[in-house]
Order: C-alpha cells, then structure tokens, then sequence
C-alpha cells in the first residue's frame, strides 16, 4: 500500500508542474512585455521633445532627424518590439486556484469511488498466511468487498469446515451455490455442513439435499457418505452397505479414508448378519470386540488457563474432540466434562469412537482439541485450546490441552 501512496504523489507532482510551468512561464512573458511597454512610453515623450525643441527653433532640422534615429536605436537596443504582444489575463489567479483543487478533487472522488481498500487487500494476498485465522479474515475481507466471487465463497466454506465451524460454512456455501447454481457437489458439502451444524441430527432437509445431489450425479462422494452414516446410526445396516460400497468405487484405494470405509462396510454387514429381521435395537458386538476397544488408548491433560479461570463458570460445559488430521472434519470421538472438574486427564479409546466403522487406532494421525461452551452446545463454544496434531499410534504418550483462545 505505501508504494501505492509514493506512485499516487509522484504522478500529483507531475500534474502540478504542467499546471504551473505555464503559468511561470506567462508571468515571466507578463514582465518582459511591462518593460517593453515602458521603454515604448520612453520613446515617444523623447521624440515629443526633440519635435518640441525643434518647432521652438533650437534645433535643426538635420539635429532632429539625428536625435529620432539615435532615440529609435536605443528603442531597438532595449526592446523587442518583433514579438506580438500576449492577449491573456496574465495577472488571473484561476491557474493556481486550479493546480491546487485538481489533485484536491481527485483526491476525494478517489476516496469516494476509488479501490484503496481492495489495493490493500490484493497486497495482503501476495503473503501466504500464518494460520488458519488469517485464512479466514482474508476470506472475509474479499467476499466483503467481492460479493460476486465464487472462488472466495467457495473458499471460505472449505476453510470454515476445516476449522470446525459448520454453521458458517453452511452461510457461505448457500451463497456458492446462488451463484453457480445447485451443483451436485455443492449440495452434497451443503448436506455435510448443515449435517454437523445440527448436531449430526438428520432432517428432511438434508435428505432432500442428497436427494438432489444424487439424482444429478448418482457418485456424488459426500452425499454417499452421509446418507451411509445416517443409515448405519438409524440401523438401516443395507442402505449403508449400498452407499459406502457405491462411494468406495469413487475413492483411490491408497486414500486413507478407502481403509476406513471398507470397516464400515464390515461393520454394517456383521450387524446385518446378527440381526436379519429387524433393526430396531442396535446390534451388541461381541464381548471380544468391547474388551479389544479398550486397548489402545490415548491420554490427555485437559487445563484452563489461569487468565480465562475467571472468565467462565464452572457449570459451563467442556468438549475434548479427536478428529483425523487430514480428511472430514467430524470428531472421531469425543468426551464431555465441566469447567469444575479441570483440570483433569482423560483416556480416550476405540470404545469411545462416535462412528463404529472408524477407530481412533484406525488413524495415523489426530487432531485434539478442547472447546468450553455456556450453552450446551459444541458448536456454539466461546473458548478453545489450540489445535494439536499428534502420532495415534505412539503408544503411552499423554498430551496436553489448554483452553486460552476465544472463538
């Protein structure tokens, strides 16, 4: 932005010196002509008394004609009597008047119509940001000013997703598609946002969501992977089979989420096979399953800071989220406390996996987080600790939370 202001000066500079060049210029021509016009005067009050002299008889007539031409020698010496004379105003104050309003006027028409502000923001953009939140604020600031960007809302919907925040990537997805129109993959990450901004609760809505996604396109990835997990909560152990087997057919088999689905699968078939007739109970895993769930284990140190203590009461609820470092942004578990029992460890294990087709084990790496909210709802928390990302599979490692950051 400096650099903007130096080349905004330096062309004001050039347009006041050919504003006022001319004007130098005239005022010199304006004295030079004074002068000439003096020597004039000069003249003709020296020849009116030579003719006087002359008529009175002191002087002849050949001394007469010697004194004009010794008097129009020294007209020619003093003046230049061949240059035509200026017909402007040259005394007028309207050239200065103007030189100072011009670049006045275009300053204030510029502030008044001008980009300064995108200036400004196309040079932030040139430095890669430091961490998510500046991803974020940048986002922001070039949907604010370019409300017709498709690639900044489209943007800002993928990062607000990434950083667990899915009511407003919902916001701003909703706005992508007002633009584009109803895309099928659009709609399906529509579904997934409203998804978890609803508390992983499925609505008519959503269906109708992945409804439409899948009728455009019947291999729409994550409208497949939501109507399997909603079917595999509801016990509707074939529709997911059918989803997750139609998504897997999409997904590279070294995608590490591939692995993951094919557990699912698994899952919903052995649940399918246990109980054939119905399902509304859930099916119970074997005793093997529940006693192999808790052997890994993954310990965390949950504290507060000592600046927000005072900040938050001590029924406010606290969330200890794990989520997979790179793939979707729901937690693959969670454990609730309260402010009263921090600070505290808590062990996390397969058993505490919220979808049964993904373990914690299952995962190379996690992110870990605590969030602390006054309203009973994660999604609406005030204070978070900063994200870690750690090694799943480094057995007996304990890691440590502590909620400083407002939301």
């Amino acid at each position: 932005m400096t650099q903007f202001w130096i080349y905004s000066v330096l062309l004001l500079l050039v347009a006041l010196l050919l504003l006022l060049v001319p004007v130098l210029r005239i005022r010199k021509d304006q004295t030079e002509e004074d002068r000439t016009a003096l020597n004039i005067a000069l003249y003709e009050e020296h020849i009116a008394e030579l003719e006087a002299q002359h008529a009175s008889g002191a002087l002849s007539a050949e001394q007469l004609a010697e004194g004009r031409l010794e008097a129009d020698r020294e007209l020619l010496d003093d003046t230049d009597v061949g240059r035509p004379k200026q017909s402007a105003n040259l005394g007028s104050a309207l050239p200065l008047i103007a030189a100072l309003l011009v670049p006045l006027v275009g300053l204030g028409l510029y502030f008044h119509w001008g980009s300064s502000d995108k200036v400004a923001l196309t040079l932030s953009l040139k430095e890669q940001p430091k961490t998510a939140e500046e991803m974020i604020t940048r986002l922001e600031e070039t949907v604010r000013l370019q409300p017709d960007s498709v690639d900044a809302w489209y943007f800002l919907a993928r990062t607000y997703m990434g950083e667990q925040r899915p009511k407003e990537a919902a916001n701003a997805y909703e706005k992508t598609i007002e633009m584009v129109g109803r895309q099928p993959d659009l709609l399906g990450q529509l579904a997934q946002a409203l998804y978890f901004a609803n508390g992983s609760q499925w609505s008519p809505q959503l269906q109708d969501l992945v409804d439409e996604a899948l009728a455009q396109d019947p291999n729409e990835a994550t409208s497949l992977g939501l109507v399997g997990i909603a079917a595999f909560e509801a016990q509707r152990f074939q529709d997911a089979i059918d989803a997750w087997t139609l998504l897997l057919k999409s997904i590279d088999p070294q995608d590490p989420s591939y692995a993951a689905i094919e557990t699912g699968i698994e899952r919903a078939r052995s649940s399918l096979g246990n109980n054939p007739q119905s399902s509304a109970t859930p099916t119970q895993a074997p005793a093997t399953d529940a006693a192999s769930d808790t052997d890994y284990q993954l310990a965390i140190d949950v504290a507060i800071s000592d600046e927000l203590a005072g900040q938050v009461a001590a029924t406010d609820t606290v969330y200890v989220f794990a989520r997979a470092a790179e793939g979707p942004p729901m937690p693959i578990a969670a454990k609730r406390l309260t402010v009263a029992d921090l600070p505290a460890r808590i062990v996390l294990t397969d058993a505490d996996s919220l979808l049964p087709q993904l373990k914690l084990s299952s995962v190379g790496q996690l992110k870990l987080q605590v969030s602390v909210s006054n309203t009973d709802n994660a999604m609406d928390a005030q204070w978070s600790s900063l994200p870690v990302v750690v090694d799943a599979t480094v057995a007996d490692a304990t890691h440590a939370l502590v909620v400083d950051q407002r939301k």
